[in-house]
């Protein structure tokens, strides 16, 4: 797949530039994210302990321990019954939150029972018997004497008003007839929801305080929630009356990632929890990374403008150099890079590349007035030049002249001359260059053309011929050049190569095959091919071509009669040969 160059400029300047504000950032967020989790941790922990502590020293020293005094008074010998009733009664007016103390008798099924007065109304006005809610049942002080957990509280919740009561039982050492006395109490647990409501860590966090079944309590309505993983860590331990508090990250049914600690308190069956979301925990990476994701942003958006505006500016001249050389490439060598100013290697870049366009064109031109050989010799030349000299080579040479030529010279402008020797000459040349012929010269209306190679005899009759029959069509478009061609070949050992002064040469081929060629070529009629026995014989076996044997002729420069023959396509009427 192709990339452009500004694409990939734009990349690694935008990698640069943000790259290493990235690094920085992740490596900071991380930091910053363990520090975080770290005092997260401590400040869960923390407010667990805090709030478990509370609730035991709440429960010991508000209620428990002045329970126990009002149970000595009531348990000594020296008081009697109405001023223990008395002492019962002025106990509940210095103790708010207990609702109902209550003295049993074991086998008695009429309880000494005293009230909050305040309290009663509350349960009256929501349609409850507050005898029914406030005394505790024989049962319960049965159970609780059988396990031996006097003092230990058992949390109920009425669940018309909401409220959490927490029922304790006392032994006292006083009998009556004989009978074990208890004294229970009722204590209203509204102080400990309220320290969870107001504690400073419930703004971000939450404390969730729940039972051994893993439902929540001191709060309304009641929650089961032994789904999330942390309560359920705590069940086991609640149970067993362990008291190792710990830290646990989880993730909630819903999803939600969640920092916990919990601590359990000693009077109590219950686990403090303390929950805080890593959302809110990391707040203040997730503010830092949105930071330096704006910040990233901008310096991605100004690198790329930036890149983008360099870029362009960079690879416009590259660009411009590029559609040039493709016009060059065409073969437009009147082409130049435009524009380009820029004091660097680009600008160094397009005044080269004008004046390569420059030489490039000039070596063109001279291509065109030097044939294929002479460039060949001249690209296997060593780097002392082309040496003088020449080499042997069996070639066949075709000579062209044109019949009527200083005729129509003298008729017409120098300029028609011109132009009609192109024409004949370029529809000769294409013919010489569809054969793989080499025009090797042009010598006034004259061509001179080489064939090398296998088959060079066939190509260069077959040429000939055809040249004739080019020429013909050529006079159907132009009858007013009135010209003809007479045409010689010619095959033999020649010697190829340069020839001249050091200074000026001529790479050309001389020798008696040359010479026989242009002889033939002089005693040809117009618009006939004339060709010598060497080209004859070679040609023998070619079905494409028919000769017509003429009669011996004595050349200019040759001792002996010449053989020569006239060619023809085999499907044109020609005499046969005898």
């Amino acid at each position: 797949m192709r990339i452009p160059l500004r694409l990939k400029f734009v990349f690694f300047a935008t990698l640069l530039a943000v790259g290493p504000l990235v690094l920085v950032g992740q490596n900071l967020t991380r930091l910053t994210r363990d520090e975080l989790k770290s005092a997260a941790n401590e400040d869960l922990t923390t407010v667990a302990a805090e709030l478990r502590t509370a609730f035991d020293s709440t429960f010991q020293g508000r209620w428990l321990t002045p329970l126990m005094v009002i149970r000595s008074a009531i348990d000594s010998k020296d008081l009697g019954v109405p001023q223990k009733v008395s002492l019962l009664t002025l106990g509940l007016q210095e103790l708010p939150q207990v609702m109902a103390v209550q003295l049993t008798i074991e086998g008695s099924d009429l309880p000494i029972l005293v009230t909050s007065q305040g309290y009663a109304d509350r349960l009256a006005a929501h349609g409850l018997d507050p005898i029914n809610i406030l005394t505790t049942p024989p049962e319960l002080i049965k159970a609780i004497a059988g396990t031996g957990q006097f003092g230990r509280p058992i949390v109920t919740q009425v669940p018309q008003t909401g409220d959490w009561i927490a029922t304790l039982a006392l032994p006292l050492t006083l009998q009556i007839a004989g009978r074990q006395v208890t004294m229970s109490a009722k204590i209203e647990l509204s102080p400990l929801a309220e320290m969870v409501r107001r504690h400073p860590f419930a703004q971000r966090g939450e404390i969730t305080v729940v039972d051994q079944a893993g439902r929540s309590v001191l709060s309304d309505p009641v929650r089961q929630l032994s789904a999330r993983a942390i309560v359920s860590s705590t069940l086991p331990l609640i149970m067993a009356g362990a008291r190792a508090d710990a830290l646990q990250p989880y993730l909630r049914p819903d999803g939600a990632a969640m920092l916990g600690a919990y601590a359990f308190p000693d009077w109590f069956h219950w686990a403090v929890i303390t929950e805080l979301s890593e959302e809110k925990a990391y707040a203040v990476v997730n503010a830092i990374t949105r930071q330096i994701m704006y910040v990233g942003l901008v310096g991605f958006a100004l690198a790329s403008a930036g890149a983008l505006i360099f870029g362009r500016r960079m690879t416009r001249p590259i660009l411009k150099i590029g559609e040039i050389a493709a016009r060059v490439g065409d073969g437009d060598f009147t082409a130049r890079v435009e524009g380009v100013n820029s004091r660097d290697e680009i600008g160094d870049l397009a005044s080269r590349f004008n004046r390569m366009i420059g030489q490039l064109g000039q070596r063109l031109e001279l291509m065109k007035f030097v044939s294929h050989g002479t460039m060949s010799a001249i690209r296997a030349a060593d780097n002392k030049g082309v040496s003088l000299g020449g080499e042997r080579r069996s070639v066949s040479v075709v000579f062209t002249d044109i019949r009527g030529y200083t005729a129509f010279s003298e008729k017409v402008s120098p300029e028609v001359v011109i132009e009609a020797l192109n024409r004949y000459f370029d529809v000769q040349t294409e013919v010489v260059e569809k054969y793989h012929g080499d025009v090797d010269k042009f010598i006034g209306d004259a061509l001179v053309a080489v064939f090398e190679g296998e088959g060079k005899e066939q190509r260069a009759v077959t040429c000939s011929v055809e040249i004739i029959e080019a020429m013909a069509d050529l006079l159907g478009t132009y009858p007013e050049y009135n010209m003809n061609l007479g045409l010689g070949v010619a095959s033999g050992e020649v010697v190829l190569g340069a020839m001249g002064a050091r200074d000026r040469m001529d790479f050309t081929v001389l020798g008696s095959t040359v010479n026989l060629s242009a002889r033939l070529c002089s005693n040809a009629d117009p618009g006939q091919v004339l060709v010598d026995l060497a080209t004859r014989e070679a040609v023998a076996g070619v079905t494409q071509l028919t000769f017509e044997p003429l009669d011996a002729i004595q050349l200019k420069g040759f001792t002996d009669p010449v053989q020569a023959f006239a060619a023809y396509r085999a499907d044109k009427a020609v005499p046969p040969e005898t």
